[in-house]
């Protein structure tokens, strides 16, 4: 299978083309230089209370903090080895980031195939993240055979989650009509909800763009309907 050029800074532009950012992994927001730096130990202590209630303490615990601290200081080899066995035994932080290095191919050979495998389990225990990037590989097929509607299943998981990338995936396939039925209307909803969500920035500005471009397309009825729905799933969350 062709490699796209562009995969080392894919998953929508959503990591550093330096290399994964850990809070972006883990939080969504901000960025962490040190594996001892304030929120570092906060996302540690977070991680720590999901493996206490899924039974993970212990040696994985222990395995999954080594691995965490590794890739933090972009020490990709070791963060997977010591990532693995956390994530064979269920971890689902775990077995999102070695989905990503598989994906990108730091500290283990790219293999988008076995990305696919990791970052399915954990997009099936509920990882935003994880269904995004699942989403990402069914969409451009890499690792799996292209399906838009598989690709739009898994970008709605990540959606409802708010995960802003997804949203705004999800609007563009909606405009499309690839994989889901075409409908400008809410094609409107995921774009304005990916322009609340990203931060300001060029991801920001080209969901207004989207927005706008579907704005142009309703007839007055139809944009005040998809006003209606985005103020709607607004009051839901």
């Amino acid at each position: 299978m062709a490699k796209p050029s562009r995969v080392r800074r894919s998953i929508n532009n959503q990591y550093s083309r330096r290399g994964p950012n850990p809070i972006d992994i883990h939080v969504g927001a901000g960025r962490v230089r040190r594996s001892g730096s304030p929120v570092a130990n906060i996302i540690k202590r977070a991680a720590l209370t999901s493996a206490l209630l899924i039974g993970l303490a212990g040696p994985a615990w222990a395995d999954f903090e080594k691995g965490f601290n590794a890739f933090t200081r972009g020490e990709y080899a070791m963060a997977a080895r010591a990532l693995r066995p956390p994530a064979e035994q269920g971890h689902a932080r775990a077995q999102f980031v070695l989905g990503y290095l598989y994906q990108v191919g730091q500290g283990v050979p790219q293999d988008f195939a076995e990305a696919e495998k990791w970052y399915r389990k954990a997009a099936e225990q509920g990882n935003a993240k994880a269904q995004y990037n699942l989403g990402v590989l069914n969409h451009y097929g890499w690792g799996v055979p292209q399906d838009h509607a598989e690709a739009a299943k898994w970008y709605r998981k990540a959606a409802q989650q708010g995960n802003a990338h997804a949203q705004n995936s999800l609007g563009v396939l909606r405009w499309k009509g690839h994989g889901i039925a075409q409908d400008y209307a809410k094609a409107y909803k995921w774009f304005s909800l990916a322009a609340v969500s990203f931060a300001a920035g060029a991801h920001r500005d080209r969901a207004v763009k989207s927005r706008n471009a579907m704005a142009e397309k309703l007839t007055p009825a139809k944009l005040t309907e998809a006003e209606r729905l985005t103020r709607q799933w607004k009051q839901q969350k």
